[in-house]
């Protein structure tokens, strides 16, 4: 697999040696100073590249691999009338893209938020600090904070009492924490949602259920995947995190069926999906590696973390990359051997871009101000781990066919 990490641009604390250092080939990134729904425009897109090249005439060769993210316009997600302008953009987007030689482009259709946690320093037993969720945490911000209603009937009774009841011993600098981390806006931003805007946010997704936000990504898919077919991009949508409703929005990407359903909506290869163990793997019902070897051809991009569901299942933080409840060794094998199918059958991208997704804060970086799971120490860890994986999943399959072969060998000579 092409070995990547997410860099956020030139304010991102952890900086493009230290992507070189780790080893990584590709850089994962995006115009985040563009507004959503804006064409970025070829210049803007080739400043960013030169910005990551710069070096390679000195050192080992970056390139921008992957954007993530393209963000979807809230419209298009409504289905307002408007969408037809901001997907006219998106697809102006993806032609500059392409013509700057970028060839896969991640994004999402999560409603208002993007991943949502209740907890981003979280101690572990080791002495680093994780992201977490917790389920009654959630429930204490969206009944006594936000107070949102309706919210009383999203969540367990008991769940409810025990929420109210942690609310009142809190301290104003408590909940005002609490406050910031769910509010917290799209990956690489540390500016969170103002509370007092946040509910009318939510208000305009009053009468979009499931069945409505699913057949507006639909519509954006048929419209934006056959141009991204024509220019020769991979399309890949990022999975719901955490895969199932929160704050009364709805999800549509958190299972295998969710995922399959998009496929057929538009059934071209550009049509697909960017592979995120954490995010997938919250749920018990999705089959990782089975869903890999249903669905790898339509994988353009991979996303290798690993989360740890505790007692209250709806619970969880981020463990260790090849720990927690991903069967990570099962992962890695089933990516490894679609690479392979493509490189037999031909197929002109065989290698998929693959960034291990978040990371522990860790040794030096504890002291350091960095994105919430974007710390360098963790993530470079988690990249030595899986590509030590990789490794000797290839090696053994690679003796593994070569056993064969002679096997084969020798019984055609005993034949004869």
């Amino acid at each position: 697999m092409l070995q990547t990490m997410r860099w956020f641009g030139p304010q991102d604390p952890v900086s493009l040696a230290a992507l070189r250092q780790a080893g990584c080939a590709g850089v994962v990134t995006a115009l985040h100073q563009m507004p959503v729904g804006a064409v970025w425009s070829v210049e803007a897109i080739q400043e960013r590249q030169q910005l990551i090249e710069a070096d390679n005439d000195k050192q080992t060769p970056l390139h921008w691999a992957v954007v993530e993210s393209l963000p979807v316009h809230e419209d298009i997600k409504k289905g307002r009338p408007t969408r037809d302008q901001y997907i006219a953009a998106y697809q102006e987007s993806l032609r500059n893209l392409a013509a700057c030689g970028i060839r896969t482009v991640c994004y999402n259709f999560m409603p208002v938020l993007d991943w949502s946690r209740t907890n981003l320093s979280y101690p572990m037993p080791d002495g680093s600090r994780a992201l977490r969720f917790v389920w009654q945490d959630f429930a204490l911000f969206d009944l006594c904070i936000l107070r949102r209603p309706g919210a009383e009937a999203d969540y367990e009774p008991t769940v409810a009492e025990a929420a109210r009841q942690q609310f009142a011993s809190m301290t104003t600098e408590e909940v005002q924490l609490l406050t910031n981390v769910v509010l917290l806006g799209l990956p690489g931003s540390e500016e969170a949602f103002e509370l007092h805007q946040f509910q009318s946010l939510l208000n305009e997704y009053a009468a979009i259920d499931a069945a409505a936000l699913r057949e507006n990504l639909h519509y954006f898919v048929r419209a934006v995947a056959p141009v991204a077919e024509e220019l020769g991009i991979g399309l890949c949508i990022h999975p719901d995190d955490p895969p199932y409703p929160l704050l009364g929005l709805p999800r549509v990407v958190s299972t295998e069926a969710d995922l399959t359903a998009l496929l057929a909506a538009c059934d071209v290869p550009a049509n697909g999906i960017t592979f995120c163990t954490g995010s997938l793997g919250i749920r018990t019902d999705n089959d990782l590696p089975g869903m890999i070897q249903r669905l790898g051809h339509r994988i353009h991009f991979v996303h290798l973390r690993s989360t740890k569901r505790e007692e209250n299942p709806r619970n969880f933080h981020e463990a260790d990359h090849l720990t927690g409840d991903v069967d990570m060794y099962a992962v890695v094998r089933a990516l490894v051997e679609e690479e392979l199918r493509r490189k037999a059958a031909g197929e002109e991208k065989t290698t998929l871009p693959m960034r291990p997704d978040h990371g522990h804060q860790m040794l030096d970086d504890l002291e350091k101000r960095t994105y919430p799971g974007y710390s360098a120490i963790g993530r470079l860890r988690g990249l030595a781990e899986l590509r030590g994986l990789e490794l000797g999943i290839r090696r053994s399959l690679s003796d593994q066919a070569a056993a064969e072969k002679s096997t084969l060998a020798m019984l055609s000579v005993d034949a004869r």
